[in-house]
């Protein structure tokens, strides 16, 4: 494709062109999708990764300077909601693991009594979410977590949405809890 032609479909969508759209999604999925997996997330976090990268792309066609600039916003844009993404599963891990740790006894009584308390304090955040949050939350926090597609069934939304409904359920668990600054 011409430069002139990638030109004329990035103006097209952004004046409301929807075949235009569709032709930018078909010529740079993959790219963007590429450069998800480069960061080596998981391909639930990719799709995610991927559609909030679209739906950058929509909130900010209009103010691309330079329409033949466009597969280097999304790849700029991918990657760092890549990197964003799993720096939160990062961290999310890590609290997991410290929630579910089992003190050991060479712990000093000071730190299990700060794990028992922390314990305590998601265990009431947890209970104060609205029930569809600790519906995803506890599916995805079993031994064996459902897939995308088992919890997209399950709780009747489109797997696209779980990644995004998570984060907020994650981030209303930790205000709940107590440890927004964490």
């Amino acid at each position: 494709m011409r430069d002139t032609e990638i030109a004329e479909l990035v103006v097209a969508a952004a004046g409301g062109d929807q075949r235009a759209w569709s032709a930018l999604v078909r010529r740079y999925s993959g790219l963007v999708m590429a450069t998800a997996r480069a960061v080596r997330l998981v391909p639930e976090d990719v799709e995610d990764v991927s559609q909030v990268t679209w739906l950058l792309l929509a909130t900010h066609i209009r103010s691309l300077r330079d329409p033949l600039a466009v597969a280097g916003w999304l790849v700029k844009t991918a990657r760092r909601e890549a990197v964003r993404l799993a720096r939160q599963r990062q961290q999310q891990r890590m609290l997991q693991e410290e929630l579910l740790d089992t003190p050991s006894q060479q712990a000093l009584p000071d730190e299990r009594i700060l794990r028992d308390e922390l314990r305590e304090q998601v265990r009431r955040g947890f209970a104060s979410l609205p029930e569809r949050c600790q519906q995803l939350l506890a599916m995805l926090a079993r031994d064996s977590p459902l897939t995308y597609r088992e919890i997209s069934v399950a709780l009747d939304v489109r797997v696209g949405s779980i990644g995004p409904i998570r984060a907020r359920c994650l981030d209303r668990l930790k205000r709940a809890a107590g440890l927004a600054g964490h």
